[in-house]
């Protein structure tokens, strides 16, 4: 009997679970030799395509901020915050050193205003400010940044503030970086910020502000538009950085530089080695159907999976996308079903061997339909079904 209603529109969400032969992310070559952990990974799949130390633990310095970044575009996604709510600046987020926009107590910033700040000039009074708008307290916020990084599954990550400044057990590795870039990076619109390269804040007081960004590589790698740089003399030189050719979005991590020039040389050159080698196809557009799928006992009855983001499958430069093939396989699906419970996965294929695997999880629940329900979706079923369709039951 075919179901003609009742149908839930489900976005699906994709964890870390591209599979790749060995050989697909090696190199003999160490793509960053100075620096003392590195990782390169592909933006779209979360594929490691070189790595050095890349989960030994390192204090990240000011590329905390991409998870005090992530929060606050979570939050804007959530609604429950605006780019254009005022924020007024307590005397505990004046206070921080380092990298600042030199705010004072009482002054007020928008959200946006402030998160350019962050983006641009790893402003630390204003990182200290939207967590304190967004969470009541810096402490809270850095709760929040705890949380999510376990729910990332960073096993190499903790935060103890919300700017990077030094602090005891205040620490991330090269791959956590990466895996928390990508997730802000879900977030498109981050870049509309990161990738600026000189702005202006209080342009219309008597002292506007000049914003130039501390991640010269915008301006000069092409494609490049984020997303983190960060130093202390424990630390050293760090960067996370982002950037786009074609479809193809590449991450790049270098922690422990020893200076400047040499940790934009191996971004660069991990870059390179990205695009030289590797390109990406996209399989679904963001907002393409993937599949319809019947819940049994489901209220409703029929999920629709979407993609929502580009969906895309990581290949060597030459190969043919024909020459893969995909397929879904499906756990039992029966209701109820949580958020974030498995569907099922897309497995990737070439010459007959598994190249890659995509899980599909559910991003909202499904009840269970009552006994009333289940009774009317029958009667319906049965009183509108067309007359050949009857027969052929």
């Amino acid at each position: 009997m075919r179901t003609r209603f009742g149908i839930m529109m489900l976005a699906f969400c994709l964890g870390c679970t591209l599979f790749l032969p060995k050989a697909f992310a090696e190199t003999e070559q160490d793509l960053a030799p100075q620096a003392i952990s590195a990782v390169l990974m592909d933006a779209d799949t979360g594929t490691v395509l070189f790595e050095k130390n890349s989960h030994k633990p390192l204090p990240p310095a000011s590329i905390t901020k991409v998870m005090t970044m992530l929060l606050v575009m979570e939050a804007l996604d959530d609604g429950k915050i605006s780019l254009k709510d005022p924020v007024r600046v307590s005397e505990h987020a004046a206070s921080m050193g380092g990298s600042q926009i030199y705010l004072e107590p009482g002054e007020q910033m928008t959200v946006e205003e402030l998160l350019k700040a962050v983006a641009v000039v790893s402003a630390n009074d204003a990182s200290v400010a939207l967590a304190e708008y967004i969470a009541g307290t810096e402490d809270q916020f850095v709760e929040m940044m705890n949380q999510r990084a376990k729910e990332l599954g960073l096993k190499n990550t903790h935060f103890q503030n919300t700017n990077g400044l030094p602090a005891k057990d205040h620490y991330s590795s090269a791959y956590d970086i990466a895996v928390m870039s990508r997730e802000l990076l879900k977030h498109p619109e981050i870049t509309k910020y990161t990738g600026i390269y000189e702005d202006y804040l209080r342009q219309n007081s008597k002292k506007p502000f000049w914003l130039v960004n501390t991640n010269k590589l915008v301006r000069f790698y092409e494609g490049l538009d984020g997303l983190k740089t960060g130093y202390t003399s424990e630390a050293r030189f760090c960067l996370t950085a982002t950037a786009k050719r074609g479809n193809f979005r590449a991450i790049a991590v270098v922690m422990g530089a020893p200076d400047t020039k040499k940790r934009n040389q191996e971004i660069c050159q991990m870059l390179d080695f990205a695009f030289n080698r590797y390109t990406s196809h996209v399989v679904y557009k963001k907002g393409d159907l993937i599949a319809r799928k019947p819940i049994e006992k489901g209220d409703p009855e029929t999920i629709q999976i979407r993609a929502n983001h580009n969906v895309s499958l990581l290949m060597r430069k030459g190969d043919n996308p024909n020459a893969y093939t995909k397929k879904i396989v499906w756990e039992k699906l029966e209701a109820p079903i949580r958020k974030g419970e498995t569907l099922g996965k897309i497995q990737f294929e070439r010459d007959g061997k598994i190249v890659a695997e995509l899980e599909l999880t559910s991003s909202s629940e499904v009840q269970e339909a009552s006994i009333w329900s289940t009774i009317k979706r029958t009667v319906k079923n049965v009183l509108f079904m067309p007359e050949e369709e009857r027969e052929a039951e």
